[in-house]
C-alpha cells in the first residue's frame, strides 16, 4: 500500500482513463467522480474514442499525474477539470 494514501477506494481500485494518457502523449484535464457507481474517470477533456479507453488501477493514475491527488475528496457527482496540466483543478457538480 502506498503510504498515507488519500483516497477512500484502495490504491488497486479499477478506474477508466484513456490510452493518450498512459502513453504521455495527452494530460489529464478531466476527472469524474460518478454519482451512479462511485467510479472515477481521468481523461483528456476531449471527446473520446470508445477504443482508446482503458481500465487501470487508481495508483497507476496517481503515479502518472499526482496532482490528482489533490481530488481524493472529489464528491460522488462532481467533475474537476483545469485547463492545462499545471493548471489549478476547478471543481464543480456534473452537468453544470
Amino acid at each position: 500500500m502506498i503510504p498515507d494514501w488519500p483516497f477512500e477506494d484502495s490504491p488497486n481500485v479499477a478506474v477508466i482513463t484513456l490510452r493518450q494518457i498512459l502513453e504521455g502523449s495527452a494530460p489529464i484535464l478531466h476527472v469524474s467522480h460518478d454519482e451512479e457507481d462511485g467510479g472515477w474517470q481521468f481523461l483528456t477533456g476531449d471527446t473520446p474514442a470508445e477504443t482508446d479507453a482503458k481500465v487501470v488501477a487508481l495508483s497507476t493514475i496517481v503515479r502518472i499525474d499526482p496532482s490528482v491527488v489533490e481530488l481524493a475528496d472529489l464528491p460522488e457527482g462532481w467533475v474537476a477539470v483545469r485547463e492545462a496540466p499545471y493548471a489549478p483543478w476547478k471543481r464543480q457538480l456534473k452537468d453544470c
